[in-house]
């Protein structure tokens, strides 16, 4: 019984997300309909590798190939995912899929070939330390995850719980883009297209969760998240100006843990942040432990890991002159960039 790789084809998606389920080295970025989003937001090809023996999944490989004059030309795994690589059930499958998926960056002849992994695979590629993960268990218990919290991160939510907030469950991203579009422009950074955040839902369904912090019927903070297995993964985040006076960030995250323990998630994934960032001390602040993500590369055409953060001292004037653009031409601009940073 020979071991294949091959694409993953329409009518392998339900083996493919059985697989993910299973297999403890998937995260919800290996999941099948990463391919439609990313094919369909951004028009990016994509190759999803599974590696097969006797019609059973042993591994799956999800990459999305970028290619810009500017930004570069990449296979990933996965771009827009902070989590990707090699998930596999034996040690033929992780080799088999690795083979692949170099023999395909060579035949593109893309600049490198990356993995965002979780632990290292490769320990003779260059790496990228610049990232980290948050992860810390939620407790059965609402009222004990509120005492696990350090007591001046406490004081902050109970600030929020105060100033009279609430929380909203939406059931599309409309609400949420607003807040979050405009954050991004003053943070001097491209937005992602609304559709982008429509397709999430389209696609993860039930998954793919909006929560909105309101005041007076304003909304002030916002949150997208994934769920995955017994996990929450708050993704993408936005506030406003009165959200800071508010304590509102710090609210949401809570009322995300809060309703996430009622849901039965035992997992509360902080996600990425850059080493040295406030928000990597607002993760800290709330207990976590920072764990570090193996990014790694095979350079093909480059001589060099991509740097493409805005914490890379070329994107400094870019980000000083996108926070002066009116949010209405940031938000058409804005995607035609970002599409190519993955």
């Amino acid at each position: 019984m020979t071991l294949s790789v091959r694409k993953m084809q329409d009518d392998d998606r339900k083996d493919w997300d059985d697989f993910v389920l299973s297999c403890p080295e998937a995260t919800f970025f290996h999941r099948s309909g990463w391919q439609e989003v990313i094919e369909r937001a951004f028009g990016h090809q994509t190759h999803f590798l599974l590696a097969e023996r006797a019609g059973k999944i042993e591994g799956i490989l999800p990459l999305a190939r970028i290619r810009h004059f500017y930004f570069g030309h990449s296979l990933s795994s996965l771009p827009f995912c902070v989590y990707g690589g090699i998930a596999a059930s034996t040690d033929a499958a992780k080799t088999a899929l690795d083979l692949e998926a170099q023999k395909i960056a060579a035949q593109l002849e893309v600049d490198y070939l990356e993995y965002r992994n979780v632990r290292k695979f490769h320990e003779d590629w260059p790496s990228k330390d610049l990232y980290v993960t948050f992860r810390k268990e939620i407790d059965p218990d609402v009222e004990q995850n509120m005492k696990n919290i350090p007591r001046k991160q406490r004081a902050m939510v109970r600030s929020g719980i105060k100033h009279g907030l609430s929380s909203e469950i939406d059931e599309n991203p409309g609400r949420f883009f607003d807040v979050f579009a405009d954050n991004m422009l003053r943070h001097g950074t491209p937005a992602l297209s609304k559709h982008y955040f429509s397709l999430l839902f389209e696609v993860f369904g039930k998954d793919c969760e909006v929560l909105c912090v309101t005041h007076q019927g304003e909304v002030v903070s916002s949150v997208l998240s994934f769920y995955f297995r017994d996990e929450v993964l708050p993704y993408y985040a936005g506030d406003t100006l009165k959200a800071r006076s508010l304590a509102a960030n710090d609210f949401k995250y809570w009322e995300l843990m809060r309703r996430s323990c009622e849901r039965g998630c035992r997992m509360f994934d902080y996600g990425r942040s850059k080493i040295g960032t406030g928000s990597f001390d607002f993760k800290k602040n709330w207990g976590f432990e920072p764990a570090p993500l193996s990014y790694e590369y095979q350079l093909h055409r480059s001589t060099s890991v991509p740097d493409q953060n805005p914490l890379n001292p070329k994107y400094q004037l870019f980000i000083k002159a996108w926070r002066k653009l009116p949010v209405s031409v940031a938000n058409f601009v804005g995607p035609h960039i970002v599409k190519y940073l993955g």
